[in-house]
This record gives structure tokens, sequence and C-alpha cells, in this order.
């Protein structure tokens, strides 16, 4: 299956059924729904850890602190994978946000958007290697949730217009700085094109539901407040912070809504959406039941290349 748990997960998922057996309730789903967020984001929340504990790292140390963050950056990804935490096909998403998301940074230093320390040698111009393995963290992110939560989807657009759009998006990321902003009518149409998908996700023993653009709202609010905490760490620094930290401006979180829309369909090339009527047929062909809440099987068509467009 597309969604399948790695080893490890697996492990962990029937550990923890053994010990849940028979218990349930909002509370149980509440604090299952934690741990799995809180493991989906491991690699994320590991990195914000390593920003904290070298805030005070010394300047005038042998390795620089950049350095040293992108080197156990790099020890983070490979236990990942060598553990089974993360498999091959994951990594290559993983590789491919490092690359968007650095264009965009040697980009946007440039145009002074944003800055980074200036010590250290593993940079490239003015970018310093961790950057990648930022945005690397939102694709680990969105992968992995993908998994444990065994996400399906109504009425998901077709993935060509989703491309298309998302293309648009990262081409204005770099054409405002000389050019009109699109960022609302690009938010606009993404409103349009997945204004009436349904997210299904299941937690423990209950499936549950919510419109896919609250779960894009969201995730961009958890990124605002983590790159709040990564600016306060000092791992980079907005026009207005170089002396002394203050909030970044909530205005942000129309960018990180809009790059949630470019890491999605980054993802849905390795996890392509699954109709929740696809998903039930496979758990009745293998004798699973579903979750309690979740519809039986029906009649099943591919998401993504033939799903209605709004």
């Amino acid at each position: 299956m597309r969604n399948a748990l790695t080893r490890v997960e697996a492990g962990l998922r029937a550990w923890a059924d053994a010990r849940l057996a028979g218990r349930r309730g909002p509370l149980v789903e509440l604090l299952v729904f934690a741990v799995k967020q809180a493991w989906a984001a491991i690699f994320g929340g590991l990195l914000l850890g390593l920003f904290l504990l070298l805030r005070h790292y010394p300047a005038d140390a042998v390795v620089s602190r950049p350095d040293l963050l992108t080197l156990l950056a790099v020890v983070i990804q490979l236990a990942m994978l060598v553990l089974g935490l993360e498999t091959v096909r994951e990594l290559r998403v993983v590789l491919l946000f490092h690359v968007v998301g650095t264009v965009m940074e040697l980009f946007k230093t440039a145009a002074g958007s944003w800055a980074y320390p200036a010590e250290g040698v593993l940079r490239v111009g003015e970018v310093p290697l961790y950057s990648g393995f930022m945005y690397a963290a939102v694709g680990s992110y969105m992968v992995r949730v993908h998994r444990l939560f065994d996400l399906r989807f109504d009425r998901w657009p077709r993935r060509w217009l989703t491309a298309l759009l998302a293309a648009a998006i990262y081409v204005n990321f770099f054409s405002h700085h000389w050019w009109w902003d699109a960022r609302w009518v690009l938010v606009a149409l993404v409103a349009v094109t997945w204004g009436r998908s349904v997210m299904h996700y299941r937690v423990h023993d209950r499936a549950h539901r919510m419109p896919v653009l609250v779960s894009f709202l969201l995730v961009a609010l958890v990124i605002w407040l983590a790159e709040n905490v990564a600016t306060f760490a000092g791992a980079w620094f907005y026009p207005g912070q170089e002396l002394a930290w203050e909030l970044v401006h909530p205005a942000k979180i129309s960018s990180w809504f809009l790059l949630m829309i470019i890491s999605v369909v980054l993802v849905t090339w390795v996890y392509p959406p699954r109709e929740r009527a696809v998903a039930a047929a496979a758990q009745e062909a293998t004798g699973q039941q579903p979750a309690r809440g979740e519809a039986g099987p029906a009649p099943a068509r591919d998401l993504g290349e033939g799903g209605g467009v709004p």
C-alpha cells in the first residue's frame, strides 16, 4: 500500500495498540494525535532543538556554528535513513526540497529579504548549507504525516493543475521583487482549486475529516511559530532583527501558506492522493476493518489524474 508504515513505525504502532486496547474517547484520540504529530515532525523538531542548544555557541570555536549545524543536520538525516525512520523513496523528495529551498535562499538573501550569520565555510554564497535542511524538514513532515494518519481525500484537484499553480507560486516568490506581487491572487486560486477538497485521517480508532484548506492554514501557522523559534535562536534574521529579536510579522503566514502548496504538490509525486473510497476498498480486499466512523468501500477512481476540478 502507498501509505505503508516503515518497519520501525509498524512496530511502534503495534506496541501502542497493545497498550491502548479497549481505551477510547476524545482524550485518547487527542493523546495519539499529539504523539503522531510529534513523530511526523521529528526532523524539524530536532533541527529546532539544535538551533536553541547552539544559540550561545562560542564565536571563536574551531568549527563555526553554521558549519556545526550543517554537519549535525546531515547526521540526523543519515540516522533517520539507517534506522528505518525514513525510506529512500521519501529521501528523494526531501532532497528535492533541498534544491528548491536553496535556490530560493540564494535569491532571497541577495535581495535582502533575510540574512544568515556570516561565519562558516559550508555555504553557497551567503547561504549556509543547513538552510536547505529547514525546507527538508517541511518535506519530511509532509511525507511522514501522510503515512502516520493514512490520509485520504475527497475531490482532490487534478495533479497537472496543482503543478501549474505551484509553479506560479514559486515564480512569484522571485518575480515580486521587480514586478507586481500576485500572492493574494494566488491565495484566491488556491482557495478555488482546493475549496471542495476534504481530507480524511485516522488517529487511533476513529476516522476524522477536515477541509484541506484548513489543514494548509494550520500547518502554515505551525511553521510560522517554528520560524519565530528559529530566528530567536539566531538561525537567520529578518531586517529589524539584527540587534534584538522581535516577533516575525504575522503577514509571513501567507508566504508559508503558499509555500505549503509547493510542498504538497511535491509530496503528491511520492504519495499520489488516494480517494477515501479507494482506501476503503483496499482494506476490504485485505480483510482489514475500516476504523470506526470510516465509510465503507465505494466505486474507486484515480484522484489527481481524473478527479474533478472545482
